[in-house]
């Protein structure tokens, strides 16, 4: 559910930023951009953003689940065991962080598509 939550928000991030340059796709097309170019661009655009949130979003992760089972452990009155409160290892933080870009992606695409499939003349009129 938070991946799609994630995603939606992307897609209207997307979807505004490739409708403000709508007209400078318009010109790159007329000087011969192909729509596969066009949808390399915009998936482009957002890897950066996506990197950026999935090296935020994982600490903060982290910090959260850590501050969330140690409360959770005192109020059983319990010490969790290390096995539970150190989950996160150097080989699952990659995937999480590629996570970051991995949703980025998947909401750029239909943005993309749109851009790719929009017609030159029409692009260049908007302004």
């Amino acid at each position: 559910m938070m991946i799609a939550v994630a995603a939606l928000g992307v897609l209207n991030t997307v979807v505004q930023d490739t409708r403000e340059r709508i007209h400078d796709l318009g010109i790159f097309k007329a000087l011969g951009m192909t729509p596969k170019q066009t949808i390399a661009m915009v998936l482009t655009s957002v890897s950066l953003t996506g990197l950026i949130a999935g090296l935020i979003g994982v600490p903060i992760g982290m910090a959260v689940e850590k501050v969330t089972l140690t409360q959770m452990g005192s109020a059983i009155g319990r010490n969790l065991p290390s096995s539970v409160t150190h989950v996160y290892t150097p080989g699952i933080l990659l995937p999480l962080l590629a996570g970051g870009i991995a949703i980025a992606l998947l909401g750029a695409l239909l943005p993309a598509g749109w851009a790719a499939r929009s017609r030159t003349a029409t692009a260049l009129r908007t302004e």
